[in-house]
């Protein structure tokens, strides 16, 4: 089966910024229950689809197809509800594993998360200088949420449940 296993983790400072590159990513999310979700994104000029079940701790299922741009476009524009996940992704190799920085635009711009994908749960690894604290299992920087409950409004309490956003930088 495809999983995915991957910890989150804040963006402290702009260290690694010279020389990374920006992937344009715009993803949308179609409804779905129980904790599974259904994203369509579009990477550059190529469409996905994704299909992804329940975690059980750092471990989730994950499918993830090549889709026709046009069909992505599509189905961003008429299916998935608003508004979409918009955001710039650089890649950074470190050592064994490779990170991916997610600096979000539109109604999530001010947030700045670090993901990094594992070969297992329990893999060790070296936390560069510019991640701070790890937000793996807090529900609220899940791309899904952050399309319902955008980082935004975490500031003005416009969520209606009052939480306020992290320091960030």
């Amino acid at each position: 089966m495809a999983q995915e296993i991957e910890r989150k983790f804040l963006v402290v400072n702009e260290t690694w910024r010279p020389g990374a590159t920006a992937l344009p990513i715009r993803q949308g999310y179609i409804p779905t229950r129980n904790a599974r979700t259904v994203r369509v994104r579009v990477v550059g000029e190529q469409g996905y689809l994704t299909l992804k079940g329940p975690a059980v701790g750092l471990v989730r299922p994950e499918f993830e197809y090549p889709i026709p741009l046009g069909d992505a476009e599509t189905i961003l524009a008429t299916l998935c509800e608003p508004p979409l996940i918009e955001k710039y992704r650089y890649r950074i190799p470190a050592g064994e594993v490779v990170w991916e920085i997610d600096e979000f635009l539109g109604v999530n711009q001010g947030l700045i998360i670090a993901e990094v994908e594992l070969a297992s749960p329990s893999q060790v690894i070296a936390l560069p200088t510019w991640v701070g604290l790890e937000v793996t299992h807090d529900p609220r920087y899940l791309n899904a949420n952050l399309a319902r409950h955008p980082f935004t409004q975490w500031r003005s309490g416009a969520d209606g449940e009052g939480s306020s956003a992290p320091a960030i930088g």
